[in-house]
Parts: structure tokens; C-alpha cells; sequence
């Protein structure tokens, strides 16, 4: 039976943990220049209707060290629930490739391919969650740690689909998981149920940025207003000014924690060039890392 990564829930603890390992190996055979091709000869069709720097280039680089082949897919390629109903588009790329990645603003267009698709998905992003993030998140939290235990996230900003995959993820490793936003952009309450009832982390909503970056070992930000918000932005620059991620956010946190940011970020708005290039950040490493995570997912799903 094939598999599909769409959320992190989709992953047990283990399996999440087996990924890590996976991507460590993959990324250390990278750096000392050997190439092992475990794709050799695949392809992976790449859906963008939302367009994006990291993701295309993480998974199409990530295609050819495995020894295999990306193909973009842009807007004007596919209409997917437009042009083209999804479960056709499904079925004809199965035809053609090994895999489907696909970065959608629907997450329900995301399942529906799943569902009709008989080659594995990855979930490059929808609205309600964004999973390789996160777990490139996480793995970058765990080189440079050492370890996940007693840790505490602080993630200040808008509860989007970014939030949404951190609080997936607590329901899934512990942690202490503390979001701070202004009232009515909180994350998913179906995300947060599940969560909660999985009853392995503990999971916090406040308004004060400062109590919730207080004894955090990381600070993690991202953009007040995403693509497709663009007019909300007047409206949302001024309810998340108070929690921009700044040296006087900064200063109520630990000496030793980490800033993340899963990028684009605008500079001067959710976070400062001071904090951005300070030296708790760990962004451009997360940001490298996106590939190397992307990398032990389509092994996983993809290897024959």
C-alpha cells in the first residue's frame, strides 16, 4: 500500500524519529561528496499554485542527488480544482511519475489528491499546514541541542499553517508549545483538540509575547500576512506590531535560545535584521535543512 505525507500526524513518533536518522545519513553523505542515487531513474511532478523559492529548489536539488528527476508544474500548467478537477490531475501524473509533491492554498484539494493518486504525496504546503517545514524545523532544533527533551517553543505571530504543523507535532514529541497572537488569529481548533487530547505536550495560547518567550528555548516567527492575505495586510501590520520579534523580545528570553524563521521574511516587520542575523538565529540552517528532511521523505516513500 503506498503512503502519503500530508501531516505530521500521518507520522508516529518512531517514524518521525527513523526520518532523522535517514536525513543525518543523507546530509553527511552530501557534505563528504558521496552520492548514493536510491531514486535513480524516478520522477517527482512538482504542483505550485502557490509559488516558492525554497520549496521548488529544496526538492528539485534534493530529486538530483538522489539520482533522479523534478518537473515544475507552475499555475499555468495545472489549474488543479480549476482548469482540471484534482482527482483527474491524480490519476494522469500517477501515470506518469513516481511521486506527486504539491503546494496548494486548499488542504482539501491536497487530500483529495491522496485519495486518487497511486503514487505517493508529499504536502509541500496548503493553507492549514505546511509539514516538511516543520520537520526540518525540528530536526534543526534537535543538531543543535543534542536532544528534544524538556523543550519549549515560543511561536509568536499569527496562528497559520505553520503554527498549525508545530502544534500537529506536539501531538506527536513533547513539548511545551506556547503560542502568542492577537485575538482572532488563532490556529486551528481541530489541530488543537487533537493535540491536546493526544495529552503528551503542553499546549498554551496567550496574548503577551514576552510571558511567552520567557525560559523558551526557541523563538520561531513567520510573515503576519501570507500569500493570499495580501488584503489584510494594512489591518494585520498593525495587530502584530506588538509582537514583532525584536531585541526587546529578545531580552525577556533565555541567553541560549534559538530564533527561527521558516522564510521569506519581512525584514522589519515580524522580525529585525538585528535578530535575523544575531547570534541566536538558526534560520539559514533550518532553511538548508528543508532539503536534507525532503530528502529522507521521498526515500521513504519512494524507494523500491
Amino acid at each position: 500500500m503506498k503512503k502519503d505525507f500530508i501531516a505530521i500526524t500521518d507520522l508516529s513518533r518512531d517514524e518521525i524519529m527513523r526520518t532523522f536518522e535517514i536525513t543525518q545519513v543523507l546530509k553527511a553523505e552530501v557534505k563528504s561528496g558521496v552520492e548514493h542515487h536510491r531514486l535513480t531513474g524516478q520522477t517527482l511532478a512538482m504542483i505550485f499554485a502557490k509559488p516558492s523559492a525554497r520549496t521548488r529548489v529544496s526538492f528539485e536539488t534534493g530529486m538530483y542527488q538522489l539520482g533522479g528527476h523534478a518537473l515544475y508544474l507552475s499555475p499555468n500548467d495545472i489549474g488543479i480544482g480549476k482548469r482540471e478537477a484534482v482527482k483527474d490531475i491524480a490519476q494522469v501524473l500517477s501515470r506518469y511519475n513516481s511521486g506527486i509533491m504539491a503546494r496548494l492554498f486548499e488542504h482539501k484539494h491536497m487530500e483529495e489528491l491522496a485519495e486518487f493518486a497511486t503514487v505517493p504525496v508529499i504536502n509541500g504546503l496548503t493553507d492549514y499546514n505546511h509539514p516538511c517545514q516543520v520537520m526540518a524545523d525540528i530536526f534543526t532544533v534537535l543538531e543543535h541541542r543534542g536532544h528534544l527533551e524538556d523543550l519549549k517553543v515560543a511561536f509568536v505571530g499569527d496562528g497559520n499553517n505553520v503554527a498549525n504543523s508545530w502544534i500537529n507535532l506536539a501531538a506527536r514529541l513533547p513539548m511545551n508549545f506556547v503560542l502568542a497572537s492577537p485575538s482572532g488569529y488563532e490556529p486551528s481548533p481541530v489541530a488543537m483538540k487533537n493535540a491536546q487530547d493526544a495529552g503528551i505536550s503542553t499546549i498554551e495560547l496567550v496574548r503577551n509575547p514576552k510571558d511567552a518567550v520567557r525560559d523558551a528555548d526557541v523563538i520561531y516567527t513567520d510573515v503576519w500576512a501570507s500569500m493570499g492575505q495580501e488584503e489584510e495586510k494594512a489591518q494585520r501590520m498593525k495587530d502584530f506590531m506588538p509582537f514583532q520579534v525584536n531585541a526587546d523580545l529578545m531580552s525577556n528570553a533565555k541567553d541560549d535560545c534559538y530564533v527561527m524563521h521558516c522564510l521569506p521574511a519581512h525584514r522589519g516587520d515580524e522580525i529585525t535584521d538585528e535578530v535575523l542575523d544575531g547570534s541566536h538565529s538558526i534560520v539559514f540552517d533550518e532553511a538548508e535543512n528543508r532539503m536534507h528532511v525532503q530528502k529522507a521523505i521521498m526515500v521513504q516513500l519512494m524507494e523500491k
